[in-house]
Formats: structure tokens, sequence, C-alpha cells
């Protein structure tokens, strides 16, 4: 698991990370831009959609936090225009309204995380980091959590060395908690993500599902790492963050 980086002590791909910081308020922009940069990363800023445009055109961003409200525009029709031209940079919306269905129309727009005003910069920092992390995983071949070890080139799962024989079902369900360890995962969140459109939310079939897979996983051992959480779903989680 990777800790907090210590002050002085920059992580190395921090250095490598590239950000746009896309916000009319430029008290803000400049804050979030000095408080990025001082964690290592490369910060541009742009205040307008046409500024974001042209931004996004000549670099390739490895995450972009987007006001929702431009002066010339709308940070969300400029998100749908992006997932709509295959950018696939995460994006953090920024915005003054924390109402629930800002929030279902921003992350169905294709955000990935929604912050609402105002914030800390130590919230947007972890938000930050965290979705950094979410695709750096994205993108390996070998997902490791504690001993167990998931191999998506070859079809693979170990744990403590010892080979465990999983459906594909079983594999897309384990890929997917492993991918967001440490976050409670609801029931229709894992629905929509692993099952296809004619999942039955009044099925039991994913706590079937589950049940099987933690026999396989966990059976046995001390370390017990798909936990149920009471009230939300499951949580795969390291066993060093287990109270």
């Amino acid at each position: 698991m990777r800790e907090r980086p210590s002050p002085g002590r920059k992580e190395d791909y921090n250095r490598r990370v590239r950000l746009l910081v896309i916000e009319d308020e430029h008290r803000l922009a400049q804050r979030l831009a000095r408080g990025l940069r001082e964690e290592g990363f490369a910060v541009d800023t742009a205040s307008t959609t046409m500024e974001a445009r042209d931004r996004v055109i000549d670099a390739a961003y490895d995450l972009i936090l987007l006001d929702l409200k431009l002066p010339d525009g709308s940070g969300l029709d400029l998100l749908v225009e992006w997932r709509g031209e295959g950018v696939t940079a995460p994006v953090l919306l920024l915005t003054a309204k924390d109402l629930p269905e800002d929030k279902v129309r921003g992350l169905d727009a294709g955000a990935d995380d929604y912050l609402a005003k105002p914030f800390s910069l130590e919230e947007l920092l972890a938000r930050v980091r965290a979705l950094l992390r979410r695709r750096t995983a994205m993108l390996q071949d070998v997902l490791e959590i504690d001993d167990l070890r998931l191999d998506r080139t070859a079809h693979r799962v170990d744990r403590a060395g010892r080979t465990l024989e999983l459906t594909a079902k079983e594999f897309a369900l384990l890929e997917f908690l492993m991918l967001h360890a440490g976050q409670a995962l609801s029931r229709s969140t894992i629905a929509e993500h692993v099952w296809d459109a004619g999942y039955d939310a009044q099925s039991n079939v994913i706590d079937v599902m589950m049940g099987r897979l933690r026999r396989k996983i966990d059976e046995g051992r001390e370390a017990r790492l798909i936990q149920t959480v009471q009230g939300v779903g499951y949580v795969l989680q390291p066993a060093a963050r287990q109270p």
C-alpha cells in the first residue's frame, strides 16, 4: 500500500504527472495550482472552455480538475464533448452545487469524482492521489494486495503463492474489488461494472457470487481481505487497514 510522502520527499510518479486545473476564479485557481505544484505535480491552468479545449489538444493530461460553471459555457457540456472525442483522462469535478442530482449528472457525463465547494486543499489532494492510483492500477497487468496477486494477462490469481481456480465472473468481480481496494462498493455499483444490463436488482446473485469468491480467497486464512460493509455492500480491505 502506498504511503503519503513525507515533507521534502515527493513520490517518483508525481514528477511525471501533468494536471490541468480549469477554474475561472483566479485566486482559487492559483491556490490549487500552487498546492499541487508543491506536491510535485506539473500543473497547467485554464479559465474558459475555449482555453481548456486548446490545452487538451496541445497536451496529454493525467488528470483534469474541472469547474462546472465557466464564463463561456458549461463544464458538464465540455466533459461530454471530451468523452465523445475519446479523452480518457480522469476528471474531478469542482462545483458549488452539492445536490445528489447534480452529482449523478456529473458522473453520468463521464466524471470520475466530484468535490463540492468550499473544500480544503488536503481533501482535494487526497482525491487527486486516489484517482491517480486508480488510473495507474487500471494500466497495470498485475494487481497485488497483500499476498493476493491477480495477473490480468495470464488470467491467473494466486494467494500466498498458491493458484486459485476462479470462474470468469469471479475473476472479473475480484479484479473490480482490487481496483477499488479500500473503497466500500454497493451492490448496484458492482452490478453496473461487473454484470450486464440483464442483471436483476431483486436477485441475490451478487451475494451468492461474493460468498463463493470469499471462500476461495479467504477461507482458512487469518487475514480475510473481503469484508461486508453493513448497509452498503462489500470492500476488499488490505490487512494493514483493517480495524
